[in-house]
């Protein structure tokens, strides 16, 4: 655990001693001139500050610095994408990039050159393309548990994470939460390393923060800055990030965000950048979040959240108006997902959402996350606004879905594609043997999760299972009946007899905690 770190770099009490920031002793000095100007008495600025607060501010960050940085990481991905279609322009992976080339930001005085290269040096859209990644990360455990963003190891057939270039150590997945953009990895081997803990106090706006990460691939960086504001809705899902102005590139995903006590506060997830580059505005998952995440993740490797299966949006001024609601106040609904718990619960398109279990909402926001905090199967107590009047329903939650195309499914009421069946243990989703498989028969495997143990191990969609723990199969309900028995039997892992192409291999995936 790392230990608080020591203030012995702080400024002590009495005159002769004491340092005060930059900004600070510019109000002092200006101050004093006053004071040189003519008779009156002028309070020096830092009067209003207590002792005890100023000590807070160190005439260096060195100390912290060398206790927290030994459980940073830096993380390296290889794996395989696909190469997207712009369909304004060129083919681009990303933007400012050509495909398989560098990632530059459209104001780079190369961005031109290489987006305006002959096609053959670009890559074909569709086309598979090797891709490596870079990013942050930090151990929260001595057992080598590690938190980064999904998007740092999203896709990912290889993660390897390095406390510098000479210790480099395999990784795997355990679980990831893509609304949270939080993954977790289990450094393998049974060596005890350095770890962190997430902050319990609140942090303030105006906190010092420090943020170590691995910008641009350049190793443990370290910047230093404010606690910027709180509760930042930055358009992805319900959930709240916080502003820091530490300085945070490509490369700092997935990195931990310090106080002075040298507990995380933040995990880096975003940065805000007309050009690319670092402006002084980054955003992170608050601690109070990621370690509620993180928990779950390292229990059963995802996070299960209540959903209501429905689309909403804010009330304005002139929505509560029409609906005759006494002001903006809670969350419109404007679509209910079919066969979803909202509609057997009795909730239609245009009601208000006013309260869950006596606890008002706010907004569309505050619904999503309140929702979110309950368990799959709970049956809530919704208050909403209906021709004119309040009613009470009750609604059993659902499960959130795991995908966005899950989601998407449900939403347009399109149900899987006959014959297939969801094998979630494995990663893995399972149709009937195709025709012209062969005389081997076997399930084909139609998708696979990304970032999951089968993945990792490289079964595609198209693959063929031919036997289970060494028994053939031929359809999806006997791959999930050898997968049961091998569950009961207390297994780990299942051994898959696969056919890829014209080669058969086996391959032993590991079975997620349940």
């Amino acid at each position: 655990m790392i230990a608080k770190p020591s203030m012995s770099g702080s400024a002590k009490s009495g005159p002769s001693a004491f340092r005060a920031p930059r900004a600070v002793a510019a109000a002092v000095i200006g101050a004093g001139i006053l004071a040189l100007a003519g008779p009156s008495v002028v309070t020096p600025a830092f009067s209003q500050f207590k002792p005890d607060a100023m000590a807070r501010a160190p005439l260096s960050f060195a100390d912290i610095v060398d206790k927290v940085k030994p459980a940073v990481v830096s993380i390296s991905v290889s794996g395989e994408q696909k190469v997207a279609k712009n369909e304004k322009g060129p083919p681009r992976s990303a933007p400012g990039a050509a495909p398989g080339l560098p990632d530059l930001p459209d104001d780079h005085p190369l961005s031109e050159f290489f987006k305006n290269l002959p096609k053959e040096f670009r890559g074909q859209p569709g086309a598979q393309k090797p891709v490596q990644g870079q990013g942050s990360g930090f151990v929260i455990s001595p057992d080598g548990y590690v938190v980064t963003n999904n998007h740092v190891i999203e896709g990912a057939g290889k993660i390897q994470v390095s406390f510098d270039e000479q210790n480099k150590h395999d990784a795997e997945l355990v679980g990831t939460d893509p609304r949270t953009d939080l993954a977790l990895l289990k450094i393998k081997g049974d060596k005890s390393f350095p770890f962190l803990k997430f902050a319990e106090k609140p942090a303030r706006v105006g906190d010092w923060v420090i943020a170590v990460g691995n910008p641009f691939g350049l190793g443990g960086t370290v910047t230093a800055g404010i606690l910027s504001a709180m509760g930042r809705d930055i358009g992805s899902g319900p959930y709240d990030f916080i502003q820091i102005d530490a300085a945070v590139n490509r490369g700092n995903s997935g990195g931990p965000t310090f106080n002075l006590d040298g507990e995380v506060i933040g995990v880096n997830t975003a940065i805000y950048s007309p050009s690319g580059g670092n402006v002084g505005i980054a955003f992170a998952v608050p601690a109070k979040t990621a370690a509620e995440v993180v928990t779950q993740l390292k229990s059963t490797g995802s996070v299960s959240r209540g959903w209501l299966g429905v689309k909403i949006q804010n009330v304005d001024d002139d929505t509560a108006a029409s609906i005759g609601l006494n002001g903006p106040r809670g969350a419109f609904v404007t679509e209910v997902t079919p066969n979803g718990p909202a509609v057997a619960g009795g909730l239609k398109p245009q009601d208000a959402i006013l309260q869950v279990n006596g606890d008002k909402i706010a907004d569309s926001r505050d619904l999503a996350r309140k929702i979110a905090e309950y368990a799959p199967n709970t049956t809530v107590d919704v208050k909403v606004w209906r021709n004119n009047g309040e009613q009470s329903l009750k609604v059993k939650l659902g499960t959130f879905p795991s995908s966005k195309d899950e989601l998407a499914k449900l939403e347009q009421s399109k149900p899987a594609p006959a014959g297939q069946m969801s094998l979630s243990q494995l990663g893995l989703t399972l149709m009937p043997a195709r025709q012209g498989a062969g005389k081997d028969g076997g399930v084909v495997i139609a998708e696979v999760e990304a970032g999951s143990d089968a993945a990792q191990k490289g079964l595609k969609a198209g693959d063929i299972i031919l036997e289970v723990q060494g028994q053939a199969v031929t359809s999806a309900d006997e791959v999930m009946n050898g997968v049961k028995k091998a569950a009961e039997l207390g297994r780990k892992a299942v051994l898959l007899h696969v056919k890829s192409a014209d080669n058969k291999r086996f391959v032993a995936v590991q079975l997620k905690k349940s």
